[in-house]
C-alpha cells in the first residue's frame, strides 16, 4: 500500500469516533465528501485540478461577481447576481460592462468588500507586476477570462470593466472569477503559501482545517450573506481519494457519507446495500481534442472522421453501468446551439475503414498517433478503462495510440499550453482527452472554435481556424439578441462536427453516491454542484 493510501486509511478509521465526539458537543452536523482528486484543490481564492475544483474550495469559500445557480436540479441553472447585484453594457461603448457591487458584505476575517477588492484581485490573477500577483492562481483563471482589457473603480460600489472587443457573452466567464480578501494577504505577511492555510473569502464556508492530500475541513459561515444559500451542515470534510475502489469501499465500510463518479461495477453492491446513486443532465462532454496543426496525423478530415465513426459509444456508456449518454457533438441534441450537421456520428467500422484507405491507412499500415490523458480525477469519468476502450476501437481501423499518462493538473498545464507547446509538440502529442464543461455559449464552443483563443490566449488547444466560423464568432460577440446568438452559435456547432474537430465520445451525467445519513443533497443541471445543499 503506498503512504498516500496508509494515511487515508489511517485517518479514516480514525474520523468517525473524533466525529462523533465533537458532535456530542456541540451537536455539529458533518458531512464527509469522498472526492476523486489526489488533493485538495488550491484555496487561495482561484482553484486549481480543473472546473470540478470550484465545487470544492472555489464556490464553498468564494464568491464571483455573477455567479452560476447551482442550487436547483430541476432545470438547467442561470446567470445570477453574486458579489455583483447588477451588470450592464454601456450602450455607447460595448467594450465597457459597469458591475454594480453589493453593500454590506464581509470576508471572512472581517473586513469589508468593495470596488478595491475586485480591482486588486484581477491585478492578482492578470498584472503580473503587482505586488499580489500570483502566478499559480493566474495560471487557472486567465484562460478563463480571455476578454478582459482593462478594470477600474468608478466608486466604493462600482467597478467598471473593459473588454478586448464588444463581447456579448462576457458575463459568462466571470463565474469563474473569484474575489479573496487582500486584508488577510497583508496579515499574513504577503506570502500565498501561508494563505492557502488561513484563506479569507465571502463564502458560505470558511477553511478550519488543511492537510495537503489528506482533507480539508470547512464550516458553515453563519454569517453569509446570501440567506437563500446558507449552507444545511456544519461541517463538510473533503476526503481526496482518486482510486474508484478505494472511494466506494469508504463510502461501503461508513468512512465517507457520500462520494463522486462511483465505479460502475459496483453499483449494485452500493443500491443493495441502501446507498442511493443520484444523476443528472449534464452540460459536459468526453472527447478527445485533435491538433491540426501542420504535422499532426489529424490534420486529414477523413482520420478524424473515421475515428468518430470506429466508435460504440452505447457500448462505453454499458462500460459505464449507464452512467454516461452517447456524445452527438460538443453539445446534447436537445441544445439550441446543436445545429443540423450532415455529419452524424455514429458506430460504422466499414465505413470508418473505408475512409482510413482512402487517406492511406489500414490495420498492416496504421497510423501512430500519441494522446496525452489523465490517470483520473474530476470530470475525466473512468479515464483508463475509457482510453483502453478507446485505444483498443482504433486500432480497428488502422489508428495506433499510445499514451502520456499524467496526473489531471500536469494535464491541465498541457492543455493551457497549447498543441504547438513544445511540451506537446515536442513529446509528439497530437490530441488530448479531458473532460470539457459546456453549460454556456462561450464554454461549449467560442473558447474552443475561435481562432481568437488560439492558445496560449485561451483554450482552442488543437490551434482550429474557420474563417467562416470566426465570422459567425465574431457576429456572436456583437449581438446581444438571444435568438440570434443561438442561431449563429448552431451554424458554429454543426460545423465543429461536421469538421469532426474532436472525437466525441459520451456526455456525462456526474453521478454521486449517498449514505442514507445524507437527508438531502440537490443535483444541479451543471459540473458545478452546491455543497450548500448537502443536509445531514
Amino acid at each position: 500500500m503506498k503512504p498516500f493510501y496508509k494515511n487515508l486509511a489511517r485517518w479514516l478509521m480514525a474520523a468517525p469516533l473524533a466525529f462523533a465526539l465533537h458532535g456530542s458537543l456541540h451537536a455539529e452536523t458533518v458531512a464527509r465528501y469522498g472526492i476523486s482528486m489526489a488533493d485538495i484543490p488550491l484555496t487561495t481564492g482561484q482553484p486549481d485540478r480543473g472546473a470540478g475544483a470550484y465545487q470544492f474550495t472555489g464556490h464553498t469559500l468564494y464568491d464571483p461577481l455573477v455567479a452560476w445557480e447551482a442550487n436547483v436540479g430541476n432545470r438547467p441553472g442561470k446567470l445570477v447576481p453574486g458579489l455583483a447585484t447588477d451588470w450592464k453594457v454601456n450602450p455607447k461603448d460595448q467594450k465597457k460592462w459597469t458591475f454594480t457591487l453589493r453593500h454590506g458584505v464581509k470576508f471572512h476575517d472581517g473586513s469589508e468588500f468593495k470596488a478595491d477588492a475586485v480591482v486588486w484581485n484581477l491585478d492578482k490573477v492578470l498584472n503580473d507586476k503587482s505586488p499580489q500577483f500570483d502566478a499559480k492562481q493566474s495560471a487557472q483563471v486567465r484562460p478563463r477570462i480571455p476578454s478582459i482589457a482593462s478594470y477600474k473603480k468608478i466608486d466604493d460600489y462600482t467597478v467598471e470593466i473593459t473588454t478586448k472587443e464588444v463581447d456579448a457573452l462576457f458575463p459568462y466567464q466571470l463565474p469563474w472569477f473569484l474575489v479573496s480578501s487582500p486584508a488577510q494577504w497583508e496579515k499574513m505577511g504577503k506570502d500565498w503559501n501561508k494563505v492557502a492555510s488561513q484563506p479569507s473569502g465571502t463564502g458560505p464556508f470558511k477553511l478550519d482545517k488543511l492537510v495537503p492530500r489528506e482533507r480539508a475541513d470547512l464550516v458553515k459561515n453563519g454569517a453569509y450573506w446570501d440567506k437563500n444559500r446558507m449552507a444545511k451542515t456544519d461541517r463538510i470534510v473533503l476526503v481526496p481519494i482518486p482510486d474508484a475502489m478505494t472511494r466506494a469501499n469508504a463510502l461501503l465500510t461508513g468512512q465517507v457519507d457520500l462520494i463522486e463518479t462511483p465505479p460502475p461495477d459496483v453499483l449494485p453492491q452500493l443500491k443493495a446495500s441502501g446507498f442511493k446513486i443520484v444523476q443528472n443532465v449534464t452540460p459536459h462532454v468526453w472527447p478527445y481534442h485533435f491538433s491540426t496543426l501542420p504535422g499532426s496525423p489529424w490534420t486529414d478530415i477523413r482520420v478524424r472522421k473515421a475515428a468518430n465513426l470506429a466508435i460504440d459509444r452505447d457500448a462505453v456508456v454499458q462500460l459505464m453501468s449507464g452512467l454516461a449518454k452517447p456524445a452527438a457533438g460538443q453539445v446534447d441534441s436537445t441544445s439550441p446551439w446543436f445545429g443540423k450537421p450532415t455529419f452524424k456520428l455514429g458506430y460504422d467500422l466499414k465505413a470508418a475503414k473505408a475512409l482510413m484507405a482512402e487517406a492511406g491507412y489500414s490495420k498492416d499500415k496504421p497510423l501512430k498517433a500519441k494522446v496525452i490523458i489523465a490517470q483520473g480525477g474530476t470530470g475525466q469519468m473512468l479515464s483508463l478503462p475509457m482510453n483502453e476502450f478507446i485505444q483498443q476501437s482504433l486500432a480497428e481501423i488502422g489508428i495506433d495510440i499510445s499514451f502520456e499518462v499524467v496526473e489531471l493538473e500536469n494535464l491541465y498545464l498541457h492543455w493551457r499550453s497549447g498543441a504547438a507547446a513544445d511540451m506537446n509538440k515536442g513529446k509528439g502529442i497530437t490530441a488530448i482527452n479531458l473532460g470539457y464543461v459546456t453549460a454556456d455559449p462561450f464554454y461549449a464552443i467560442s473558447r474552443f472554435a475561435d481562432s481568437h483563443y488560439v492558445a496560449p490566449n485561451g483554450v482552442n488547444w488543437g490551434g482550429y481556424k474557420n474563417p467562416k466560423v470566426d465570422d459567425a464568432l465574431s457576429k456572436v460577440r456583437t449581438t446581444f439578441d438571444t435568438k440570434v446568438q443561438n442561431e449563429l452559435l448552431a451554424f458554429v456547432h454543426q460545423t465543429m462536427v461536421n469538421d469532426a474537430l474532436m472525437l466525441w465520445v459520451v456526455h456525462d451525467t456526474n453521478p454521486h453516491a449517498l449514505s442514507p445519513k445524507v437527508k438531502e443533497f440537490t443535483q444541479a443541471q451543471h459540473w458545478f454542484q452546491d455543497l450548500t445543499t448537502i443536509r445531514m
